[in-house]
């Protein structure tokens, strides 16, 4: 524990080093070319000026005029009673998860592999008192319904009670994957006929839509819940909104609030919100485009491809026989101004993640640093 706490703490200290070096050189040298993720995304003047103007009110009063609007826009446009806006995905995530689950002994059936599973911090249990069961997904990161339809508790005063399924769409760890119409359909009769609720987990959602070429509306009619990410593609700098019935809102507006989520006069950030959907869903497909266009030249270099991206971020491993490892493509890459992250399921898995600051010329000197690493650099 101790030897892992050291390294641990190496690797922190290491990390924060390059940052400085990094700061220090930016007067000098030119940005580097961020893939690390969909959220480093910068508001363009258009968005501030959309912020710095909008009416604003208490929005925990339920007096936010723009936060108002854009709450109904987003439940207009997939289809729901209503809306509800969060700071962040995780909590919207989770206050979602917790209205439809308002009962204690209550139990979520949800990915394996899924972020609400691994990446918010177990909240559904520490802070929702919700248990979870996992199932892991299918190649294609759906979950089988007939498994999850097995998987359902009886009524039983030994067991928890199960009342809630969440799916993610896009599914990031296995490969930004979005997830079908007909899939998510076939798990609501699951759910429908067994007395559950559907959550999904949108918070590349309009992705999902753009690469399928389908409608918020028509994608999630048969889904209780979808929480909508603003600040991942589609580049607002904050914020989350949960769509759903007007109950389940009430409900969420409820938990929301003992989770230290009400804000005031946040049509500042609502605002943003609003000009993100009215101006950055289709370029989405962009994004798309050049995803692919990397794992071209990467396939070319040598790198191993998980799967042919259908959206905006892209799995791969190192080189066949190669004894760079994770860290060595992340560092070495990082010391040309290329930065991207780990794919989560360490050794030497990495992810690139394409996003509206990410160009076509972006793209090349990536991939012309990339060969570069694979060759020895």
């Amino acid at each position: 524990m101790l030897i892992a706490s050291i390294r641990n703490r190496r690797h922190a200290f290491e990390h924060v080093r390059r940052l400085l070096l990094r700061s220090r050189s930016m007067a000098s040298a030119s940005a580097p070319i961020d893939f690390r993720s969909d959220t480093v995304t910068q508001p363009c003047d258009d968005m501030k000026k959309t912020m710095i103007s909008a009416p604003l009110g208490d929005d925990v009063m339920g007096e936010d005029p723009t936060v108002l609007k854009l709450e109904s826009m987003l439940a207009s446009q997939f289809g729901k009673e209503a809306a509800l806006f969060f700071p962040t995905g995780t909590q919207s995530n989770l206050c979602g998860v917790m209205a439809h689950c308002h009962g204690r002994g209550s139990e979520v059936l949800l990915g394996a592999n899924s972020h609400l599973c691994l990446y918010e911090h177990g909240n559904l249990s520490t802070l929702g008192g919700i248990h979870s069961r996992q199932i892991p997904e299918r190649s294609d990161a759906t979950l089988d319904p007939v498994t999850v339809e097995k998987m359902i508790r009886v009524d039983d005063p030994h067991f928890p009670r199960t009342d809630v399924v969440c799916i993610e769409n896009t599914h990031n760890v296995l490969g930004g994957v979005p997830l079908p119409k007909s899939y998510i359909d076939s798990l609501s009769k699951v759910c429908v006929s067994n007395n559950l609720k559907l959550h999904i987990d949108g918070a590349r959602i309009m992705n999902a839509c753009v690469a399928m070429d389908v409608s918020a509306e028509d994608l999630c009619e048969n889904v209780d819940s979808v929480s909508i990410c603003l600040s991942k593609g589609l580049g607002s700098p904050v914020g989350s909104v949960l769509v759903g019935s007007e109950d389940l809102i009430y409900l969420a507006r409820r938990q929301r609030k003992a989770c230290g989520g009400g804000m005031r006069q946040a049509g500042v950030i609502a605002g943003a919100g609003i000009f993100a959907i009215e101006n950055n869903v289709e370029r989405l497909a962009d994004d798309h485009a050049r995803a692919k266009a990397m794992a071209s030249v990467m396939k070319s270099a040598g790198f191993v491809i998980d799967k042919e991206p259908q959206t905006n971020l892209l799995f791969f491993g190192v080189p066949d026989g190669s004894k760079l490892m994770q860290e060595d493509v992340i560092a070495r890459a990082d010391d040309a101004g290329i930065l991207f992250g780990g794919g989560y399921s360490g050794g030497t898995r990495c992810r690139i993640a394409i996003h509206k600051h990410i160009t076509d010329a972006c793209v090349k000197k990536a991939g012309e640093v990339l060969t570069d690493v694979a060759t020895g650099f």
